[in-house]
């Protein structure tokens, strides 16, 4: 038998169908359903029109970065100035009504100038191609890739006339990082996430209203929850948060799933955020994980664990 290389990425043939079945449990046992609440997911859930849930998500995906219960009152507010329709206000949006929109607007790295390039861009989109789909799949049918598509996406959406905005809400920040162009080395976690949501489903969680883009080539929306647990179950040996290693796990996720590799993120990433898989490993948590048998770390956290216990049971020596 061929042994593989230390260095040798993703899953093992012998893993696969082992992994398989205890993610399918996790799935099973994940309710998706109150989790939503927890998750920049709920807002799009709100609307029932493609276009609507498209808008509302990217804006949604956009700003989910930091602590939720700092994002949310921002996304909400924000979506409850818009009206019942988020995408018939970014089709009649102009400078004038984004000043009105995002006066004073601050979240950590953006000012409104930088959410006003984001929903003018949607309405440029919206006027020009009916959806934000078609923009997108123009890009990915020119770049033959996820990586090129999503950096032909957010360049396109950027295309909105700088010097009138400027002028009237003062410099844009951290529009970079709203809207990376182009998109660089990252792991661009809130756009695959946005993408999840709109490509895969339709689900629970997912919605699937985008149909000329394929879930078997989504990549998984990599952040530090999903880093450490991929890594806890062998999908990848990488450590950083780059695309690169979005591109491992998901290799190792096709594995399980070449259709749809990126079925598991929802209930992964929200074990980790629940708690039950904190970066700190706990031995009362890892004991008690239905991955265990699958973890390159847990074993080992319950046996140390299980030896300090003997220990500190024996009784003294006289």
């Amino acid at each position: 038998m061929t042994r593989r290389s230390k260095s040798s990425p993703g899953l093992s043939p012998q893993a696969v169908a082992p992994l398989r079945a205890r993610l399918d449990a996790l799935l099973a046992a994940t309710d998706a359903r109150a989790r939503i609440g927890f998750d920049p997911v709920e807002f799009p859930h709100r609307y029932q029109d493609p276009r609507d849930i498209e808008v509302s998500a990217l804006l949604a995906a956009a700003l989910a970065y930091g602590r939720a219960d700092l994002f949310r009152p921002k996304v909400d507010a924000l979506l409850g100035r818009m009206g019942a329709s988020p995408a018939a206000f970014v089709r009649e949006l102009d400078v004038r009504g984004a000043k009105a929109l995002l006066e004073g607007f601050v979240y950590r790295f953006n000012v409104g100038t930088d959410v006003a390039v984001l929903l003018l861009g949607m309405g440029r989109a919206l006027r020009e191609h009916g959806a934000l789909e078609t923009l997108f799949v123009q890009g990915l049918i020119a770049e033959g890739g996820m990586h090129g598509a999503l950096s032909a996406f957010t360049t396109a959406l950027r295309r909105v006339p700088m010097a009138p905005l400027r002028a009237a809400m003062g410099p844009e920040r951290g529009l970079h990082h709203l809207l990376p162009s182009p998109l660089g080395p990252g792991a661009a976690k809130r756009l695959n996430l946005f993408l999840r949501w709109m490509v895969r489903g339709p689900d629970t969680v997912d919605f699937g209203i985008w149909k000329q883009v394929s879930p078997s080539a989504l990549v998984i929306p990599l952040d530090t929850h999903i880093g450490r647990i991929s890594g806890h179950l062998g999908l990848t040996r990488r450590t950083d948060l780059t695309w690169r290693t979005a591109e491992e796990v998901t290799a190792s996720l096709r594995a399980l799933d070449a259709g749809d590799p990126v079925r598991y993120d929802f209930a992964l990433c929200h074990y980790g955020m629940s708690g039950a898989c904190p970066s700190t490993p706990v031995a009362e948590n890892c004991e008690r994980c239905a991955l265990l048998p699958a973890c390159r770390v847990g074993p080992g956290v319950v046996a140390t664990a299980t030896r300090r216990v003997s220990k500190a049971s024996r009784p003294r020596g006289g």
